[in-house]
């Protein structure tokens, strides 16, 4: 097994692409709180608001109250700028127009890094994916390329088949507490276990110490569109 690269850190300005509130927190939080305590800033932008997400909730409760745990969760790991762009929860398609914001954004935005979502149909064999996991990847892929010589330097997805890998030994604790802040979400999700108790097992499921890093905690992403050489 290759070891793994560290991730780049000659960049400024990172934007992270979601499908879903929640979705940042359970692979790239605890990244994303190093990031930002050494001084780079770092965007959230999300399809949709998850307000078909909570089972029993009517979607126009759900949406604004999943936004405010996203804003909150965000803040948690030194995050300001979030937004939501209004594409309908589990209906997320590979369209025209979601491509069109996706690539306004990067432009937009700016960044030197752009962090997606595992496009792959499995995350482990009997794993699915979800279908709007797998759209939202794709379009990113697409709105991207579409950029051409104007596209970010590097394009990462937060996935199974690392490439790169952040030491988050440190953040572990501030990537929990990020997920907890989606209190509502997780509480319906799974009354039977507290939330903070979800939030841990889920955070250290995905820092797991790895032998490719030196057996240290890391936050891992796969390299997809390098537009030059790499870090």
């Amino acid at each position: 097994m290759a070891d793994l690269a560290p991730f780049p850190t000659d960049w400024q300005t990172a934007l992270v692409l979601v499908a879903h509130p929640d979705d940042p927190e359970y692979g790239m939080a605890a990244a994303v709180a190093k990031w930002t305590g050494e001084g780079k800033h770092v965007v959230y932008a999300l399809a949709s608001s998850g307000e078909v997400g909570i089972e029993g909730m009517a979607a126009a409760e759900a949406g604004p109250l999943r936004e405010g745990e996203q804003r909150a969760s965000a803040a948690i790991v030194g995050v300001d700028d979030v937004e939501f762009w209004g594409f309908p929860d589990s209906n997320i398609r590979n369209t025209p127009e979601l491509r069109a914001v996706i690539a306004e954004t990067i432009r937009r935005v700016g960044p030197q890094v752009v962090l997606s979502l595992f496009g792959g149909a499995e995350w482990a064999p009997g794993t699915p994916n979800q279908s709007d996991h797998m759209e939202f990847s794709a379009a990113v892929l697409d709105a991207y390329d579409s950029l051409g010589d104007d596209a970010p330097q590097w394009l990462f997805e937060n996935g199974p088949h690392a490439t790169h890998a952040v030491d988050v030994t440190e953040q572990v604790d501030v990537a929990v507490s990020s997920l907890a802040a989606h209190e509502v979400y997780l509480g319906v999700l799974d009354p039977g276990t507290p939330v903070i108790e979800q939030a841990r097992a889920q955070i250290e499921a995905v820092t797991t110490p790895r032998d490719d890093f030196g057996g240290r905690r890391a936050a891992c992403f796969e390299l997809k569109r390098p537009r030059a050489t790499s870090a």
